[in-house]
């Protein structure tokens, strides 16, 4: 009998069933250490650890992409690998539908992650689920410094990955796309909060949310220092920026209009539903073709990206003719 799937991940993500934790401590040893059993004496993982959340996702882009080194500096967003993929997959559907049907594959096919992280998630998954290229840009030079490593004692996406530093906080596309760059998509996980001390309050939630899901399941909760708080979910740039998630993307929206002939798919997690509005508003005063809201749904948690493009159904197709 086969392990059930995750509540509506997207039927290709590899990580629809339940974890294997006992394979993957085997793999990833590190793993161990977190793992606790449940009253009804199952494995768990202790998510409420920043550590743990590293080792498992260490573990998990192991096992399903074959990456042997993967490292994230301290205190750096440790992104689930799971919601991740969702990400990827559905961005896919979305190429398939300009490309008679089919997802497009292979390296020809280029996509621009705006905000890599020092994690290099988005671009590992894109090119080792399909064979994507990819190019990753980052303000912080520590998180370009680490994917750079991470890329090269990777094999398999040694040649797929390319870094671009950031080198002014206020933009997102200037800087970063080249004269001669095309993209058939970008993908950007924005900044969340609109400042540091909101930030700060949004780990807090996250962690008692864990710590009660911990105590329905019989594991121990969680006790976290200050600092360990603070790093739970990232620093600076990958947490916060003025205005938030919505001035963000609304920067990201009017500086889309500079390249609308370099990329055919602008996209963009939005995190708060109730920004949607705006930032629809904000597209119609735009010359975009086409605007679409894809829904996402992990579990009981709600997602969705926003995509936009400047070429008309007729003009998408030849971006995927060789």
């Amino acid at each position: 009998m086969s392990a059930p799937r995750k509540s509506l991940l997207h039927p290709r993500n590899a990580h629809s069933a339940p974890y294997d934790l006992e394979h993957l401590a085997a793999i990833t040893p590190e793993l161990k250490p977190f793992l606790t059993k449940t009253v009804k004496g199952s494995l768990t993982v202790d998510f409420a650890q920043p550590a743990a959340v590293k080792a498992l996702n260490k573990a998990l882009l192991l096992d399903v992409y074959g990456i042997e080194f993967w490292d994230i500096p301290e205190g750096a967003l440790c992104p689930a690998v799971p919601g991740r993929a969702d990400y990827i997959h559905y961005l896919a559907d979305l190429l398939a539908k300009d490309n008679d049907g089919e997802v497009p594959k292979g390296g020809l096919i280029r996509g621009l992650d705006i905000g890599m992280g020092a994690s290099c998630v988005y671009p590992i998954i894109g090119s080792q689920a399909y064979g994507w290229s990819f190019v990753g840009s980052d303000i912080n030079p520590v998180s370009v410094a680490m994917v750079e490593q991470i890329v090269q004692f990777n094999a398999p996406i040694k040649k797929k990955i390319h870094c671009r530093l950031q080198k002014k906080e206020q933009q997102i596309f200037k800087g970063v796309i080249n004269n001669k760059d095309l993209f058939h998509f970008t993908l950007c996980n924005p900044p969340f909060h609109a400042s540091l001390e909101e930030a700060a309050q949004g780990t807090q939630r996250k962690i008692r949310n864990l710590n009660r899901s911990a105590a329905k399941k019989g594991s121990k909760p969680t006790q976290c220092s200050n600092e360990s708080t603070l790093n739970f979910a990232g620093q600076g740039a990958e947490l916060w920026c003025k205005g938030g998630e919505l001035a963000f993307i609304q920067n990201m929206i009017a500086e889309s209009e500079e390249f609308k002939e370099q990329c055919l798919w602008f996209t963009c997690l939005v995190s708060k539903k109730d920004n949607l509005k705006a930032l629809q508003k904000a597209l119609r005063k735009t010359s975009a073709c086409e605007v679409k809201v894809i829904e996402m749904a992990q579990g009981q948690k709600q997602s969705r990206f926003l995509a936009w493009t400047f070429y008309s159904p007729e003009a998408r197709a030849p971006w995927y003719q060789n």
